[in-house]
């Protein structure tokens, strides 16, 4: 897939908010610090479309991002920022929720992985909510630069024998890089073909 345009649309809280449309939407998540937007900006070969900062957490709302005026990518807010306020944390987690049940425009969900560090908890318990719900979802593994060919191997079966433990079948997964611009054309191939099979 070529990505011949990419435009911000809106920003809100509240699922009911979202754009009135029936187009396919894909949404991008993970833990504070992932590299999320800077994979989105890779992704749509813009390099600001995406809100980049050195300070983890502050995807706070609901983002639709309009691509070739057919499909919107969705940035949703981070999890796992441990400086949130219990409070904070509730309503994002809720936002997030909400957004993740009721969208029926909903195609895919990607969950952002850090390839360096060993699984956590709270991606575990997300991508078996994502399950437990019936909601489709990919493993992108990002940063993969910071390793060695060797260790982004070893890293990946870390990853894959503890899923085992909880599922008999792996979700299809992604090795990304934004700095090297790494799993571009899959990741926009495999949108590529759901959108094409939800025709």
């Amino acid at each position: 897939m070529e990505i011949k345009s990419a435009k911000f649309i809106i920003s809100n809280t509240q699922v009911e908010k979202c754009p009135d449309t029936k187009f396919n939407e894909y949404a991008f998540i993970g833990r504070s610090n992932v590299g999320k937007s800077s994979l989105i900006n890779m992704l749509t070969g813009r390099q600001s479309l995406a809100m980049t900062s050195s300070t983890p957490g502050k995807t706070l709302l609901i983002n639709h991002f309009l691509i070739n005026d057919n499909w919107y990518l969705v940035d949703l807010p981070g999890y796992g920022f441990a400086k949130r306020s219990i409070k904070e944390r509730v309503k994002i987690q809720g936002i997030i929720e909400d957004y993740l049940l009721k969208r029926q425009q909903l195609a895919n969900v990607f969950v952002l992985i850090d390839i360096r560090i060993e699984p956590q908890a709270n991606d575990l318990s997300f991508m078996e909510w994502l399950g437990e719900h019936q909601i489709p979802f990919s493993i992108v593994f990002t940063k993969t630069d910071k390793l060695k060919a060797g260790q982004q191997k070893i890293k990946l079966q870390v990853y894959f024998d503890r899923l085992k433990e909880s599922w008999s079948e792996l979700p299809p997964y992604f090795v990304t890089s934004a700095e090297k611009r790494l799993g571009r054309k899959e990741l926009l191939d495999y949108i590529d073909k759901v959108n094409n099979n939800l025709i």
